[in-house]
């Protein structure tokens, strides 16, 4: 048993939680809560390539925000809970379905799970880079972690406003969290590496949706990072905002992101001079782009919540 979890402080809430006997703020107990582990095609194309990404969907989330597109599984109340021996099989298994590389995606509570799970799957054969894919609401300490475990930061960078972040997150301190992440990020990474076939190898991507009205917000964040990081890494400027259910106390949340709204902030990105950037085309802001949690590939040495 993970006695650190005794008293949880992996991510920035710092809640302190004994996960052993229950749950943290994050929803869920100390063993890794799986709602999918497939290939998945809808990521950046330098991720998913043609063969597919391997994806494994964690329930919980220390972050919680209140438009979360993930809400069956970000709530911790589905999925299905396994060891972390089981966890290093699922890796195993994806690279053998011919994924371009391990994607865990919301991993920040299960950080010590991750680790004795690559760790393993490593000594059995696993060679393909490993991704945290992340809020970006993350403590420094604990991605000191996860140094020489993770190959690859696909995060994201959320808010850059105080009030904006309380507002959908209740976390004023996302702000000055994802920046000394990013640091640290950077820090093990470097400058992106790729493959022969363009499949990335090593490196960071920061992801930014775009919510409707914040069109601004998004472009002091483009800023930021290209003032600080330069073409030193990818930003991934999503327009897939989906309403998915009524916002009665967050009314502008009740729609998707215009067309203007995105084009503004693509071409803010143009004008400073971002180079290393993905852009969205086309209809993508619709909930089919949202996985099914159906428990797909994670069966196994298994207890369902």
């Amino acid at each position: 048993m993970k006695k650190e979890l005794g008293s949880c402080t992996l991510c920035p809430r710092e809640c302190g939680a004994d996960r052993i006997n229950r749950v943290g703020y994050c929803g869920v107990p100390a063993d890794a809560v799986v709602g999918r582990a497939s290939l998945h095609m809808w990521e950046e194309p330098c991720i998913s390539g043609e063969e597919g990404s391997g994806t494994v969907f964690f329930s919980g989330c220390p972050l919680k925000c209140v438009y979360c597109q993930n809400h069956h599984i970000s709530d911790g109340k589905s999925g299905i809970r396994i060891t972390d021996s089981r966890l290093s099989e699922i890796f195993i298994e994806l690279q053998k379905k011919g994924a371009n590389n391990i994607n865990l995606v919301t991993p920040t509570h299960y950080t010590l799970s991750v680790i004795n799970a690559v760790l393993k799957a490593r000594e059995n054969g696993l060679v393909i880079p490993v991704i945290y894919n992340c809020s970006g609401y993350e403590k420094t300490q604990t991605l000191d972690m996860l140094r020489g475990i993770v190959d690859i930061y696909l995060t994201d960078f959320k808010y850059i406003r105080r009030e904006t972040a309380m507002r959908y997150s209740c976390a004023p301190d996302y702000p000055e969290a994802v920046k000394r992440a990013l640091d640290c990020m950077f820090d093990q990474t470097g400058s992106p590496e790729f493959d022969e076939k363009g499949i990335m190898k090593k490196g960071i991507i920061v992801r930014h949706l775009i919510l409707p009205e914040h069109s601004e917000e998004s472009k002091e964040i483009i800023e930021y990072l290209y003032e600080r990081y330069g073409d030193n890494i990818f930003m991934s400027i999503m327009n897939q905002y989906t309403p998915v259910r009524s916002y009665e106390e967050f009314p502008e949340l009740n729609r998707k992101v215009t067309n203007e709204e995105y084009e503004s902030v693509i071409d803010f990105a143009v004008e400073k001079g971002v180079q290393n950037a993905f852009v969205q085309d086309g209809e993508t802001a619709s909930e089919s782009f949202i996985p099914c949690f159906d428990g797909e590939g994670v069966q196994g040495s298994t207890e369902a919540l």
